[in-house]
């Protein structure tokens, strides 16, 4: 019974907790006997939970911890801990300085391994970890008895030649440079960027043995650079030949027997809102008055799953790619052109195939009845988002009518989200202005979202919300089937405290005593911080503490947006989820069984770790191009804010949003401490300080283009 207590002690607003500290927690009560079994209801009474959420939470957790194989599930709903001796399963995260940690569920702190303990494991590897003795006051340590599962075994990097060999240096946190032999140099040159393979790395080793696959082109140049971010992520160049065939053959043209299969709405009026830039429209808006006065809105995604068949060359494509990608200068499709510009998207005065989502909503933007299913419409109008705006702000433009109503029912949907518990976090987007022969940045320039792009994110949220609810949420307490949820869990507790002790600072604080407190007083302090010197450095922080959004068959509900049920319908030629949405969708519309659950989870994970990809490529686009930016205004004196601390440096971000980090070793007036728990650095002796969110001056000292790094040396006032 003591153990018991301590649980609940330990627990004491588990309903607030995330999944990993639910995880940590489970996984506590099966070590503490490696015997035993428990099951959910066992487990919720060990950790005092009351709560249908976490109970719930319970579950999702027990399913993770078996397919991971910390579990083994004895007979239903009964689990116990899988037999490891001193061994544990993670993930390596590698150091600067050569060592690495590794990230594991089975034990509550990271193990370190050594450089020369780990055994040619890679960043980012699953692998098998023997853990030494626990000495006392240090940290968990161990060596590397097995890789599992490389993370990849194709690099990009730069080529440096001597007579009869060749190196390829990689870009990133790897840890070796790849040695090439002359025969297998491909034709590339000293300089020059290139993709090489490991082929083998023998046991004595210091460096793998590799040839180059592709040669990129000379390092400095825009094609090759772009190309090289796209390598460093395994994210493709270009699609294979069969596949654009495979495309080709689809045909614009729409038969009539299909037509009659659908809700015809070609008479409404509907139209697209999207940048000024897009080709590849996916979603466009109806409106109508019905006889009743209520309103029917219609949301219609473009039907790509009507095209895309299971198990075709297209489709394994799409599902490889899962997502399109966005550098700084360029789409990378998720589909081949004809499909993605053309034959799907909802061009004007086109007739083309939607899958749609149709509701009726009074003034107050309630609704009363929805409706799910294929239709065909004919888009009246393409409005970029400024010609939306420029409705909104004037009243006056092509259907006019239309748009102001649409975005009077916005406004209320809006309102209504975020009393209900979403949280408003409204970055700032940052935008280049390429010179287009040589993809020279010519500008910086920062891009907010306005009314326009708020009326069409308010109405696919909610086709996203009522889709998925359509499908998870049941009336008679059945299981419900399998389907694709967007889920977001709740924010780490520590961090969040972390959180709430550095804005204190400033004189802000949030409460943090159940999850809508959270967002309450988390949107209360956004509001209270838009226009001050510090808004950035709080936002950033702030978003630093949420989870990150996933794809899962387990639905935890979405935190970020307080929806219990969420998923992603409206975006298909983008995001292989919704494909997957929709032929779910079709299934279970017209009667069929439920899907397999682990097949559909293992899709799940891969779109999420394609679209992490993706977006650490977008994100290395613009640091490469803030970089370029910068690069000839060395010896300028700019002002900043310190927008992140670490202990080998201070990151400032200058007004045009360009970070670059001053090195702890420039800071020769004194030796300084790292203070993780208060965001800052502080001098040993001097008890200066260093703090997130001040304002300092910087001179740029260095420009690395290959590092995507700029280098500062803080001036003094």
């Amino acid at each position: 019974m003591a153990r018991k207590k301590n649980w609940k002690k330990k627990s004491k607003n588990l309903s607030n907790f995330n999944k990993p500290q639910l995880k940590k927690a489970i996984l506590d009560i099966f070590y503490s006997d490696q015997q035993k079994t428990f099951n959910y209801k066992q487990l919720g009474s060990l950790l005092g939970v009351k709560d249908p959420e976490t109970k719930k939470l319970i579950n999702v957790v027990l399913d993770e911890l078996a397919e991971n194989e910390n579990l083994e599930q004895i007979q239903r709903g009964k689990f116990k801990l899988k037999s490891r001796g001193g061994y544990v399963c993670g993930r390596v995260e590698l150091q600067p300085q050569g060592f690495a940690y590794i990230q594991s569920e089975e034990v509550d702190q990271p193990v370190l391994v050594s450089q020369r303990n780990l055994n040619h494991a890679m960043e980012g590897d699953k692998v098998r970890v023997y853990l030494y003795a626990r000495r006392k006051k240090h940290q968990l340590e161990g060596e590397v008895s097995e890789i599992i599962e490389r993370a990849k075994s194709i690099f990009v990097g730069t080529i440096e030649r001597s007579k009869n060999f060749a190196f390829l240096i990689p870009v990133g946190k790897v840890g070796f440079d790849m040695f090439i032999p002359n025969e297998k140099l491909n034709g590339a040159k000293d300089g020059q960027k290139a993709i090489g393979k490991i082929t083998e790395w023998p046991q004595r080793a210091k460096n793998p043995f590799g040839e180059i696959v592709e040669v990129l082109g000379d390092a400095g140049q825009h094609e090759t650079e772009m190309h090289a971010i796209l390598a460093e992520y395994d994210l493709p160049l270009r699609f294979p030949e069969n596949v654009l065939k495979a495309a080709e053959k689809i045909p614009l043209e729409i038969s009539e027997e299909e037509i009659k299969s659908r809700r015809d709405l070609r008479d409404t009026t509907t139209f697209t809102i999207d940048p000024h830039d897009a080709k590849d429209f996916d979603d466009a808006l109806s409106l109508r008055k019905l006889d009743n006065g209520l309103w029917e809105v219609g949301i219609h995604i473009a039907d790509v799953s009507h095209y895309i068949r299971p198990n075709t060359t297209l489709d394994d494509e799409a599902y490889a790619r899962a997502t399109s990608v966005y550098l700084v200068d360029r789409v990378v499709p998720m589909l081949p052109e004809h499909l993605s510009n053309g034959v799907c998207s909802l061009r004007p005065n086109e007739d083309k195939l939607c899958y749609s989502a149709i509701f009726h909503l009074d003034e107050n933007a309630d609704i009363s009845q929805q409706w799910f299913g294929r239709t065909i419409i004919n888009s009246n109008r393409r409005f970029t988002y400024e010609e939306a705006q420029e409705i909104i702000e004037t009243g006056e433009g092509d259907l006019k009518e239309e748009v102001l109503t649409l975005q009077h029912l916005a406004v209320k949907l809006r309102k209504k989200r975020f009393k209900e518990g979403s949280l408003a976090f409204d970055r700032v987007e940052v935008k280049f202005e390429i010179e287009e022969k040589t993809g020279k940045p010519l500008s910086v320039y920062f891009k907010e979202a306005k009314e326009s792009n708020q009326l069409v994110e308010e109405f696919m949220l909610l086709a996203n919300k009522k889709v998925a609810e359509f499908i998870g949420k049941t009336k008679d307490k059945r299981n419900a089937k399998t389907f694709v949820y967007r889920i977001h869990d709740k924010p780490d507790p520590e961090k969040l405290e972390n959180f709430n002790h550095f804005i204190q600072k400033f004189g802000y604080g949030i409460q943090t005593t159940s999850a809508s407190a959270i967002s309450k007083s988390m949107n209360k302090l956004m509001d209270n911080v838009k226009g001050k010197n510090e808004q950035n450095v709080i936002e950033t922080l702030a978003i630093r503490s949420m989870a990150k959004a996933v794809y899962s068959t387990r639905n935890i509900g979405h935190y970020g947006l307080g929806f219990q049920f969420y998923s992603h319908f409206t975006s298909p030629i983008r995001r292989y989820p919704d494909i997957m949405v929709h032929r779910l969708l079709d299934r279970y519309l017209n009667n069929g069984r439920s899907a397999n659950a682990q097949k559909y989870e293992d899709m799940c994970q891969h779109s999420s770790e394609m679209e992490s990809r993706a977006s650490n490529a977008e994100r290395s686009s613009i640091k490469y191009k803030q970089v370029e930016f910068m690069k000839d205004k060395i010896g300028e004196i700019f002002p900043g804010v310190i927008s992140g601390i670490t202990d080998w440096g201070i990151y400032v971000e200058l007004e045009n949003k360009c970070e670059g980090m001053v090195p702890i070793r420039e800071l020769g007036d004194d030796f300084y401490i790292f203070d993780e728990k208060n965001y800052c650095l502080v001098g040993k002796h001097s008890n200066k300080k260093y703090q997130l969110g001040e304002e300092v001056k910087v001179e740029i000292t260095r420009a690395n283009l290959e590092r995507k790094q700029l280098d500062f040396k803080l001036i003094e006032n």
